[in-house]
């Protein structure tokens, strides 16, 4: 597993204790939603997102790392997906912990597509 995607990048303007529920989620074509839940936990961290009624509801975990900026101002998350991208993402699964390892190896094969190496 690839540590750094689930890491804040340093140029995401990410401290650690900052409660981002409630911020809005920016793809790189547009909005995808809001932050339901996130962790800053070291290794782990992520953003559980609702995409609300654009995608019918359905809940994604988004690594830190694909997490771009962040503006506090306007409270707004930006990733380094797109709309689509976010949309095909697996379904978060809240009888599933997110610390259980198959999840965990699942949702970072499906983003590390999209990493360039």
């Amino acid at each position: 597993m690839n540590d750094s995607l689930w890491g804040y990048q340093p140029s995401s303007g990410h401290t650690v204790g900052t409660d981002l529920s409630g911020y809005s989620v920016e793809a790189t074509d547009g909005s995808v939603g809001k932050v339901d839940k996130h962790s800053d936990e070291t290794g782990s961290a992520y953003l559980l997102v609702d995409t609300g009624t654009w995608i019918f509801g359905k809940d994604v975990l988004l690594p830190a790392g694909t997490v771009s900026r962040i503006d506090g101002e306007n409270r707004t998350v930006y990733v380094d997906l797109t709309k689509e991208q976010v949309k095909d993402a697996p379904e978060f699964d809240r009888h599933r912990q997110t610390e259980d390892p198959g999840y965990h190896a699942q949702v970072s094969a499906y983003y590390m597509a999209f990493r360039i190496m």
